[in-house]
Formats: structure tokens, sequence, C-alpha cells
């Protein structure tokens, strides 16, 4: 890449430094054309002027002054294009074959230039401008002067020369100056490839290093961003897999024990076998619902789970919930209060959004001590509605808090709530992804020794909402 550009740049310079010194010579050229094309004008009309008056050795000895100032060969030509002066004496009596005598006598233009040839070395040497002679309004016939240009034309060869060389050594001081900008510039990115390299095997511990405030720093500190966001995956997804097969574990090794104390317990009483078969159904229960949560949340990060969304009444939801809890609170002497203040027509997934009701209330009655209460409270505010499970249990700890939703986290590191086999663990964080599909929110609120209130907010969706 680096040598490609400077590649560029190269030719850009080489193609500037040409345009650059042909347009210089060019003009240095034409300015001197107009200068001997005016010259031959003044003398034309000076002996047009005398052309009647002076006599042939005083016409003769003018001819031979001018060619002598301004350097050239002079020429005076009659109407035929025959020669009838000759500053060098040698053509006397020849007709001129140059195109801008004819050009003039033709009366096609005033004057007229071009270039020529010395015939002995056949090298561009030379430049021929013609004028026309005017005698007392009558045409007399045409002045021309031949003048060596060579000097003017070996002057810009070493122009064009010197601009070519300055423009060469500038060249090379840009291309310097540009490979190693191009080098402090490229660092950077050699950073950021390696990086990326680094992390590709695997490596998501890698940063690099982010300096000044341009766009490669901010694309640095992009990089590193993502590279913290993908370790803390990389760290959650093996955390996951850890505690997912954990989980899965434990209800298979109980089921094993107590199947094999079946098997080879020969005298076990019947009383004893029907325990044990029905540990081995609220295990299997367990594993069910562990591997039912598990598929839900599979389903939710694929993006695969699809909202069944529906015309519905939130309150019928939040109702039906308590009512399947009831008699879990009965059982544990809870007084479980609902109180609904509006019904919150919205479309939604009553289905999803039962799940959400479900696992938030029954939260709330597992971490409730016996006769504890339950708060439930649904009512709008503004275009949204607002759902809050207060209850006045053990609380949670404020640094447990932050991670209430993860993924198998638990406050009590036991598994066990007051006397009961926990749950999976994935209830809360199932919750916070539905309510996401719904584009609401949940937060939760608590103080140990005095509660928990968990607040869902959901937008209202429904036609005139």
């Amino acid at each position: 890449m680096v040598a490609s550009l400077l590649a560029l740049v190269g030719v850009t310079f080489y193609l500037v430094g040409a345009l650059t010194t042909h347009q210089i010579s060019t003009s240095l050229l034409q300015n001197t054309v107009r200068a001997q094309m005016e010259m031959v004008g003044r003398q034309a009309v000076s002996f047009g002027e005398r052309w009647n008056t002076l006599s042939t050795d005083e016409f003769y000895n003018q001819g031979i002054e001018a060619a002598r100032r301004n350097g050239g060969r002079f020429f005076v030509v009659d109407p035929d294009g025959k020669i009838v002066m000759d500053s060098y004496n040698e053509r006397i009596g020849e007709r001129m074959r140059e195109r801008e005598i004819y050009s003039v006598l033709a009366h096609t233009a005033d004057s007229d230039y071009g270039f020529y040839q010395q015939e002995e070395s056949g090298t561009w040497n030379g430049l021929f401008v013609s004028a026309m002679l005017d005698s007392a309004g009558r045409q007399s016939g045409a002045l021309a002067i031949m003048i060596s240009v060579q000097e003017t034309v070996d002057s810009l060869g070493a122009l064009q020369k010197r601009m070519l060389w300055i423009f060469g050594i500038a060249l090379l001081l840009v291309g310097i100056a540009m490979l190693l900008v191009m080098q402090y510039m490229m660092r950077p990115v050699k950073e950021l490839s390696e990086g990326i390299r680094r992390m590709g095997e695997g490596d998501f511990t890698t940063k690099v290093r982010v300096k000044g405030k341009d766009e490669m720093a901010e694309l640095a500190a992009a990089f590193n961003q993502m590279a913290e966001q993908v370790r803390q995956l990389d760290e959650t997804r093996s955390q996951f897999v850890a505690n997912a097969s954990h989980e899965l574990k434990t209800p298979l090794t109980t089921m094993k024990i107590l199947v094999e104390s079946i098997l080879y317990e020969e005298k076990m009483d019947r009383e004893l076998q029907e325990e044990f078969l029905t540990a081995i159904d609220k295990e299997i229960d367990r594993l069910s619902n562990e591997v039912s949560d598990l598929l839900t949340l599979a389903h939710i990060d694929s993006h695969k789970l699809k909202l069944d969304r529906t015309e519905m009444y939130f309150a019928d939801t939040v109702r039906e919930s308590a009512d399947r809890l009831m008699p879990m609170a009965n059982k544990r002497e809870q007084k479980l209060d609902i109180d609904i203040r509006n019904e919150c027509e919205m479309i939604a997934d009553e289905s999803k959004l039962g799940q959400v009701c479900y696992n938030i209330i029954s939260n709330a009655i597992k971490y409730t001590p016996q006769k504890g209460e339950i708060l439930v409270t649904l009512d709008r505010q503004g275009r949204d509605a607002v759902l809050t499970v207060k209850d006045n249990g053990i609380g949670i700890p404020a640094e447990d808090l932050p991670h209430i939703f993860d993924r198998f986290y638990r406050v009590d590191k036991s598994r066990t709530r007051n006397g009961e086999e926990g749950g999976t663990g994935l209830g809360l964080s199932i919750v916070r992804q539905i309510v996401r599909l719904h584009a609401g929110t949940v937060t939760v609120a608590s103080e140990l020794g005095k509660g928990t209130t968990f607040t869902v907010t959901l937008p209202l969706l429904s036609q005139g909402q």
C-alpha cells in the first residue's frame, strides 16, 4: 500500500513537473515570437514609408543596419516573391519558397511566422518572421527576417533540466517525508491488526494503545471496548456452560442415588419406596423446568423467539398468575393482595407476559417468610402500564442487586430458600429478556431485612392509547 501510494505521488509529481516546464517553455518561446513579430512589423512600416524616397544603396544600408541591430538576416521581396534585398547579399533575384512570405503576399495575413532548420545540421534553430510592406497604401512586397533562436532553445532546454531536477529533488524529499509519516500513521494500524490477530487466536484480553484524539485513537478505543465486551461475553458463556452443567448434573445425580437405593435395597418398605419415587418425580420436574428455561433463553439469544402479539388486557394476565400462585401463598400463610387500578389494554404476547408475572410473584412468595405480605399493583402511568410486586421478605444485599438478573445467579449460595429447594436461577433473566422484547423495562429495589420491590414497565401499544 505504501509503495503504491509513493508510486502514485511520483507519477503525479512527474506529470506536474513536465506540464509546468512545458508551459514555461512555451510561454517564453511565445514571448520571443511576439517580440520579433512586433519588431518586424515596425521595420515593415518604416521601410514602407521610405520605399519611394530611398536610393538603392540607402535602402540596402538601412537593411544591413536593421539586420545588425536585431541580430538576424533581412530579406525584402517584391509582390512576386522575388528577393530584392538580402542582408547577406547571397540570394538576390531568387524567389523565396517560404510559406510565411506567400501568406503575406496573398493578403492572408499582415504578418506570419514559422520555424526552420539549418540545412547543414538539420537542427531546429531558427525563427522566420514576415510582414507586409505597404507604400502609400499600395502593397510593395514583404519584409522578412531570419533570427537564430538556438540560444533561446538551449536556454529553455537547460531550464527544463533544472526544473526537472528541482521536481526530482522535491519528489525525493516528499517521498521520504511521506514514508516517515506513513510509518508513523501505520503504526497504530499495525498494532490494531496485531490485536485483531491475537483476538482471532482466542486471546480476548488483548488491548491496543490509545494515543491522541484523532480517528485512529477513536478506532483503537472502539476496538478495546469491543475486546472487553467479547471477553465478558466469553466469560459469561463459559460460566453459563459450567452453571448449566452443574444444574443439570445435580438432579441427575440425586435421581441416580435414589434409583440405586430402590434397586439395591431388597427389603425396602413400601412407604420409603414411595418417598423415594416422589423425590425422583420432583427431580424430574426440576430437570424439566431447567431444560425448558434453557431452551427459552437459547431461543431469545438466537433471536428465534417470536412474540405472538394480540389485543389483551394485562390485568387479566396478572389476575390469572396470582390465582395460580395463591395456593402456594396460602400454604405459607402469606397475604397475597392484588390491586388492579387499570385494565391496561395493549397489544402483546399474553403467554410470555404471563411467564413474567408468574416468575416475579413466585419469586416474591419464595423469598417472603411465613405469614408475610405481598402486594401486586397494576396501574397506568402516561402511555405505560406499570406492574409492581412488593414484599416484606428477607430482602437482597446491596452487593447482589446489580447481578440479580444474571443467569444462574442466586442470592442464597446454598440454593435453599426457607427450607425449600431453590429454582433454576434463570427465572429473572428470562423475565428481563421477555420485557425487553416488549420494549419495556424491569427494575428492582430492595433493602436487606425489609423486603423487595420489582417494577415492570410496558408500553401500551393498543389503538387509542
